[in-house]
């Protein structure tokens, strides 16, 4: 029998959605050029969307993600959340994955930052953002159903590979590199309930209800940048508006691996160009999401059929139970992976003396009233910064225990990961599995390890290796030990 079948597979699944946007006036300086200090508006709201996924035939061996617009929290702030959305939830906390977004735009929660304007806000909000994401998941829980989650692949252009070479300063920057390869794989599942045993072909209409959309992507959100001042979800904030009108269903948007992509029209003020991003994206994942076929079935060829041509007939027919206990497949793993820190970090010490003389040059910057100098200065304080409260909160020993999940359902395998990791990460595990749809999800449960780049990009000053806090060639090593787990789910 000659078919084509899209990767299918059926879980119990049950999906949330609450708006979590901050207050107006909150701490919102995430941007180290950035002259403002609160947010004076909104632009979009940040929503949460809780999904909880579940064997097919045990509604307690629960897995639970929060798709989060937020760029990420600090470990102090991590570690709380986690805690007291387990305990909201009643929910094991190893099993909870909160995938942040990575949207620059939402504002810095950091509570070390409560002496500044609308820092006094960032507490009380973290601690309501905690009860939001406990009662979403229980939601989610009590939604649980059996639902067929059917997987598509599109293309889209919006990423650009964002490591530059400025002939002109001599320097790297990041931003669009019109030379550099980008991938613009967009995964996209659709969820739909489905009855609990095998019925007719969906009809050629689909009227199938999607309960959710699930959009795995890999872009840093950096549209808006420094000169913003207005909380947004950035792009994926009009990419799920133009996907949900289309469905009437949730859409949940998956970080992929960006840490050298990014928008190619970005770092601008312009919420507008933040829009066209996202429609962009939502344009391309309506159109993966319209060439799927219709739920837990298979296209077969059926014959000629002589006309003014001699016509070749596809039929789509629905798939048998033994078809489907294979989609049903439910394993997952959660393990850690030690990768060795850089010899070469700065210690502590050095960061400090580092930050005393830029606080120095900006003190004597603002005296000579050179605005310029002042707020380069500022912007590598907000560096030193940034420096020092990683390496304050990094595990001790030699090496970064990397915390990975990695679940196969079905025809699927879903990998979530700690950190922001350059490209090749997915680009070479899809090589390795073109059997299996990957959903890779970046920045999951924060990102104490940093970047991780290819270990070709060390050495080159390019801005995330120098804040890079592991060794050169650990995202390889990564790579290598994911492929064997892969396997062992598979």
């Amino acid at each position: 029998m000659i078919s084509h079948e899209f990767p299918t597979s059926q879980c119990l699944l049950g999906v949330a959605r609450a708006d979590i946007t901050p207050p107006v006036g909150i701490y919102h300086r995430m941007w180290g050029a950035a002259t403002h200090e609160s947010a004076t508006g909104v632009h979009r709201p940040l929503t949460a969307t809780a999904l909880i996924l579940a064997p097919w035939d045990d509604p307690n061996d629960l897995w639970a993600i929060l798709a989060v617009d937020h760029c990420l929290l600090w470990a102090p702030e991590m570690t709380k959340l986690r805690a007291a959305v387990a305990q909201a939830s009643a929910l094991p906390q190893e099993r909870i994955l909160v995938a942040f977004s990575h949207t620059h735009a939402a504002g810095m929660m950091d509570r070390s930052r409560s002496s500044l304007p609308g820092g006094e806000l960032i507490g009380p909000y973290l601690a309501r953002l905690a009860q939001t994401l406990g009662e979403l998941l229980q939601q989610a829980r009590n939604n649980l159903a059996p639902t067929t989650l059917t997987c598509g692949i599109g293309q889209c252009n919006l990423a650009a590979e964002r490591d530059f070479w400025d002939a002109h300063s001599g320097q790297f920057v990041c931003g669009f590199n019109p030379d550099g390869p980008a991938d613009d794989t967009v995964l996209v599942i659709r969820a739909t309930r489905c009855p609990l045993t095998p019925g007719p072909s969906p009809p050629q209409g689909r009227g199938e209800k999607i309960v959710a959309t699930i959009v795995n992507y890999a872009c840093h959100p950096t549209t808006l940048a420094w000169q913003n001042t207005l909380i947004s979800p950035d792009f994926p904030g009009a990419m799920r508006e133009v996907v949900e009108n289309a469905t009437g269903a949730p859409c949940i948007f998956l970080q992929g691996a960006s840490g050298d992509l990014g928008p190619r029209d970005g770092f601008v003020a312009d919420t507008a160009v933040a829009d066209r991003n996202g429609r962009q994206l939502g344009y391309a994942v309506l159109s993966a999401l319209e060439a799927l076929s219709p739920p837990a079935t298979r296209f077969v060829y059926e014959g000629p059929v002589l006309s003014g041509a001699t016509l070749g007939t596809w039929r789509h027919h629905p798939l048998s139970n033994d078809d489907l206990a294979n989609k049903r497949v439910f394993r997952w793993q959660h393990f850690e992976i030690p990768l060795p820190y850089r010899h070469d970090m700065p210690s502590r010490e050095q960061s400090l003396a580092e930050l005393s003389l830029w606080q120095s040059r900006k003190d004597a910057a603002r005296h000579a009233k050179d605005e310029s100098a002042a707020r380069d200065a500022h912007a590598l304080i907000e560096r030193l910064h940034r420096r020092l409260t990683r390496l304050e909160h990094l595990p001790t020993g030699a090496a970064f225990p990397l915390p990975v999940v990695v679940g196969r359902i079905g025809d699927a395998v879903w990998l979530f990961l700690e950190g922001e990791h350059y490209q090749w990460l997915q680009q070479e595990l899809r090589r390795r599995f073109p059997e299996f749809p990957l959903i890779i999800t970046t920045l999951t449960n924060g990102s104490c390890c940093a970047y991780l780049p290819t270990a070709e990009s060390y050495g080159k000053g390019i801005y995330q290796e120098s804040i890079a806090v592991l060794e050169k060639g650990c995202l390889e090593t990564l790579a290598a030990e994911i492929v064997m787990r892969i396997k062992a789910v598979g």
